[in-house]
């Protein structure tokens, strides 16, 4: 009994403090932090439509990305002194911790690479910046009929964070992780010089195909991304989403696992409410629901929550059938942050709440990581947990019932995605595709006995032992050894020799492993 034992050793005091600022963080949150988020959005929309509009944004670039080459060029001069790391704060980062290292590197300024540069129809792909958002990709590209293949659920996230780490999605099924839909990346090297890298051998451009394949989960240590070039496809305006009950776990896996190889489904997820309950939730986009379809704009701000709205079908026991707008689909679990929300404003989901306030919801994650009290910190340190794991889909049903020895934290999310083979540090080399599931536990854990060091190196040995991956956002407890037992360094430690990164950036275990963060 770990953890109860270490808080009944706790002052009084701290306990007070710690249980007022988790009751009562929504009075913060609903005064300063909403407004600010809808400030910041409103500009962002603005900016957007002025910059596209003047399409001043390429020229804009390549004045960006010559003033990175001249600090990085500058850094080479003064004689490589100490290693380089972005200037972005720690605090925007999605991660929950905060870098340790960048006090110690360089920083180079790579703030300003937001904009959207290229839309061509004709060859089907955009090229945007690295800080470019989703929630900013499906403003532009759905009013025009277009979409990415792989649209992470979340509005922050980046396009720079899903290359530079990982992207998952429910039409994984289909394309696969978000880096298997890029088609070059733009990178400036240790040494100053602007490589194109791209998979194609045979492009024109200067090309480095090796760094395009090494820079997906490599997290900056191989290069600074200025920019990406990605896969665009045709979309429909409505989603015609199925929810199937499932009231065992043999039923969840079977019926995940049906759906993410029918080739008519575009859009598979499940969510596991218990160990036995779950609900796996099947899309496929059409141009229009019929006259007598039932009409469901899960993304307008009076809408329940997405997870709560799909825990009342499960507890129907019925299949139900809706349609849903395909930007409102994209970002579902964005006014929730998943579930995380509702250990922050506790009455979120009142209808008097959302019809109030739910327009300006949810507050910016990188404020809600910024302002976290240290007190809370500590308490999210002992009972917090947030990871992702990726395994075969064929070991669902095994992981799952160790998750919940181990955690018994629910709702869980469950995302199938193709993996294909690849060549990056999370090699999948078998020689063909493989179905893998994305694992989502995020919450405060239900187990006394939870220790996370302890708890999380238990579930990396389990994910190393079927050949699985963690996402490298979240806490990582392996030894080097280990974490190189996971992922494969034979591509990346050749490119670190040869584009001089040994002495220019931290390794990828030194950047993510949990020392590293605070």
């Amino acid at each position: 009994m770990a953890t109860k034992k270490a808080d009944a050793k706790r002052p009084p005091g701290e306990r007070l403090l710690e249980w007022i600022a988790l009751h009562f963080r929504w009075v913060f949150v609903i005064w300063f932090l909403l407004p600010v988020s809808v400030l910041y959005d409103l500009y962002v929309v603005v900016r957007d439509k002025v910059i596209y509009f003047a399409q001043s944004a390429p020229n804009a670039h390549n004045r960006k990305v010559a003033l990175i080459q001249q600090q990085v060029r500058k850094w080479n001069d003064e004689g490589r002194q100490t290693k380089l790391c972005n200037a972005r704060p720690g605090w925007l980062s999605m991660s929950f911790r905060t870098p340790k290292y960048k006090k110690e590197l360089t920083p180079i300024k790579t703030n300003t690479l937001i904009d959207i540069l290229e839309f061509n129809e004709e060859e089907r792909y955009i090229r945007v910046e690295p800080m470019v958002t989703m929630g900013q990709l499906t403003r532009f590209l759905i009013p025009r009929g277009w979409t990415l293949p792989i649209v992470p659920e979340l509005d922050d996230l980046t396009v720079g964070g899903m290359i530079n780490g990982c992207g998952v999605e429910s039409s994984g099924k289909r394309y696969g992780l978000f880096q298997h839909t890029c088609l070059s990346f733009d990178i400036v090297t240790a040494d100053g010089e602007l490589v194109v890298a791209s998979k194609d051998k045979t492009e024109e451009k200067s090309t480095a195909q090796g760094l395009f394949f090494g820079t997906p989960w490599s997290h900056g240590t191989l290069g600074f991304l200025v920019a990406a070039t990605i896969r665009i496809v045709p979309c429909k305006p409505w989603v015609k989403l199925t929810y199937f009950p499932c009231n065992s776990l043999k039923k969840t896996h079977d019926k995940l696992e049906k759906d993410a190889f029918n080739k008519d489904i575009d859009f598979v997820e499940g969510i596991q409410f218990d160990l036995q309950h779950g609900v796996v939730i099947s899309g496929t986009q059409c141009e229009e629901p019929p006259k007598n379809g039932l009409i469901n704009r899960i993304g307008s701000w009076h809408k329940p929550w997405f997870f709560t709205h799909v825990e009342k079908i499960l507890k129907k026991k019925k299949i139900v059938t809706e349609y849903v707008p395909l930007r409102d689909y994209y970002h579902r679990h964005s006014r929730s942050i998943f579930w995380e929300i509702q250990d922050i404003i506790q009455f979120g989901n009142n209808f008097l709440f959302r019809y109030l306030l739910g327009w300006a919801s949810p507050p910016k994650i990188s404020l809600l990581k910024l302002t976290t009290p240290r007190i809370l910190k500590k308490l999210y340190e002992r009972v917090h947990v947030l990871q992702d794991m990726l395994i075969p889909l064929s070991e669902l049903e095994d992981a799952l019932e160790l998750f919940h020895k181990e955690v018994e934290i629910y709702p869980i999310w469950l995302c199938p995605f193709n993996f294909f083979p690849t060549q990056s540090l999370a090699r999948q080399g078998s020689g063909s595709s493989v179905m893998y599931v994305d694992v989502g536990v995020y919450g405060n854990t239900k187990v006394k006995t939870y220790d996370a060091e302890k708890t999380t190196r238990k579930l990396e040995k389990y994910v190393r032992s079927v050949k699985g991956y963690q996402m490298l956002y979240a806490d990582t407890y392996m030894t080097r050894s280990e974490f190189y037992e996971m992922f494969d360094s034979t591509l990346y430690d050749w490119l670190r020799v040869k584009y001089g990164c040994k002495d220019a950036f931290p390794d990828v275990y030194e950047k993510v492993c949990r020392a590293a963060r605070e």
